[in-house]
């Protein structure tokens, strides 16, 4: 069974710029289509993009694209996501998904992944 667990939120300032990670333990992630969500205060979890195994990438929320970038180093077995020009409302805590069933296409509904990371916060304040 494969673990995920993602490192690297923490307190940016607007305008500024991470890199967020999702390690994978116990399997390989070249097997799994890869989903980063996140979850504001009070609202509810949305995806902001995912990758399948073919390497099709899907932003689940168009208005990221741009800013957000997901990529993968299979030889950390790590998949990334990178944001840029951070904006307040990027605050959330911030997950990683993966799940086997995704090989050509990868999907933006949660209940369709089966193995997600602790998350990690994404805090944005100058």
């Amino acid at each position: 069974q494969v673990h995920v667990a993602e490192s690297g939120g923490g307190l940016v300032q607007p305008e500024g710029s991470l890199r967020l990670s999702c390690t994978g333990s116990g399997g390989t992630l070249t097997t799994y289509g890869i989903a980063w969500f996140r979850q504001a205060p009070g609202k509810e979890r949305e995806g902001v993009v995912c990758v399948s195994t073919t390497g099709q990438i899907t932003y689940l929320e168009h208005s990221l694209k741009g800013r957000f970038t997901i990529s993968r180093d299979y030889a950390k077995n790590t998949v990334y996501l990178q944001i840029t020009s951070v904006k307040q409302e990027d605050a959330a805590v911030y997950y990683c998904a993966v799940d086997r069933n995704f090989t050509n296409y990868c999907s933006g509904l949660s209940e369709e992944y089966e193995y997600w990371g602790q998350g990690t916060q994404v805090t944005v304040s100058s």
